[in-house]
């Protein structure tokens, strides 16, 4: 009964808190303020893949960048030739770059739907071989956490060394903003930021349903011993495969919303800082909740817009020593704290009955 009306009390916190998302832009008229806050909705993304991998699954993943900047120079290159013609295919970094013609791999982005459906598989792709390869071969622990590391690092360097195809250092920014048929998609309205919380949201409860399934149940198991799940007889390599990938394509949408919203991809994406600051968003709301990862994504990334102009440079010294007093006091986060809050709370009240009522607990009820 106690699990019961724990889920349920969940449930209802993500519907305040998406209620409460959803009327922004009705509070907001600034629209550069309303673009940062689908921003902040994009880092909700990235906390929510890292709970899901890490928190759940136990797969400490430091590379979440790679699928994120897959999806966004995808998304990148959908909407740069959307802007290009027939007679004129050559983004104009590749004519400095002394380019003749447009790279085979650039052709399928000239069609707007066959772009974004490669922007979301190409990463999710990698990820399923990527993921079953090492898992295979038994890398888990702090092992595969490196293992993604140096794979983020590969892919910055090659994102940097083809620059006649990736503009290198510079970035692609493509000059008008995301067209779906006759719609343009103005990154600061409204519309923009309601469809990044729709996304959110979708993969906000997708990725909840998921854990409550039996398919959860034996991720979190994995995470407490995959020795005896194995010996159980499941394919432990195969739901650690599973659920990074799904991590992976939540990632994916977040880079492709990036872009819609920023209109600007480059190698910063992949850059290392990045990625470990999603794994601190998730460790300071609480990688076991994923509403705590968003909600501490939310928070940094908030802080970091309005506090990093004063602290400049040291600002990763103190988001760091942050993480670290929240790891050393709080291994579960603000989420946990919050959980340990009424839990004392609820745990009074029942002491606290006058009526009898606590005393009438002591005897076991139907369905408990």
């Amino acid at each position: 009964m106690n699990i019961y009306h724990n889920v349920k009390a969940q449930w209802l916190a993500y519907a305040v808190f998406f209620a409460a998302l959803a009327v922004v832009p009705v509070l907001v008229s600034d629209s550069f303020l309303l673009n940062q806050f689908a921003t902040y909705g994009v880092f909700g993304l990235l906390a929510l893949s890292i709970s899901l991998c890490w928190g759940f699954g136990g797969i400490l993943n430091l590379g979440q960048g790679i699928p994120f900047g897959l999806a966004a120079y995808g998304m990148a290159m959908t909407m740069q030739m959307q802007t290009q013609d027939a007679a004129n295919p050559l983004p104009p970094f590749m004519l400095n770059n002394s380019l003749d013609h447009l790279p085979m791999f650039w052709e399928p982005f000239r069609n707007t739907t066959l772009g974004i459906i490669l922007s979301l598989i190409v990463p999710t792709l990698f990820c399923a071989i990527f993921g079953g390869l090492m898992f295979r071969a038994r890398v888990s622990g702090p092992f595969f956490a490196i293992m993604t590391l140096a794979m983020l690092s590969a892919w910055y360097t090659l994102i940097l060394d083809v620059q006649p195809y990736t503009n290198g250092a510079n970035g692609i920014t493509p000059p008008s903003p995301l067209k779906l048929g006759e719609y343009s998609v103005d990154p600061y309205s409204p519309a923009a930021y309601w469809t990044v919380l729709l996304l959110l949201l979708v993969a906000t409860v997708t990725a909840k349903l998921m854990t409550l399934s039996r398919f959860g149940l034996v991720v979190q198991a994995v995470r407490g011993d995959a020795e005896r799940v194995r010996f159980l007889g499941y394919n432990v390599a195969g739901y650690e495969t599973l659920v990074y990938t799904i991590a992976g394509f939540i990632a994916a949408v977040a880079g492709c919303c990036w872009v819609m919203l920023t209109q600007y991809v480059s190698p910063a994406q992949f850059d290392t800082t990045f990625s470990l600051s999603m794994v601190i968003w998730a460790g300071i709301g609480g990688r076991l909740s994923l509403l705590g990862a968003i909600v501490g994504a939310f928070l940094i990334q908030g802080a970091q817009s309005y506090l990093g102009d004063t602290f400049l440079n040291t600002w990763l010294l103190v988001l760091g020593g942050f993480f670290i007093l929240v790891v050393r006091f709080l291994p579960k986060g603000l989420a946990g704290l919050i959980e340990s809050a009424l839990g004392r709370l609820t745990s009074r009240r029942g002491r606290d009955d006058g009526n009898g009522v606590a005393a009438s607990r002591l005897v076991p009820q139907p369905g408990e």
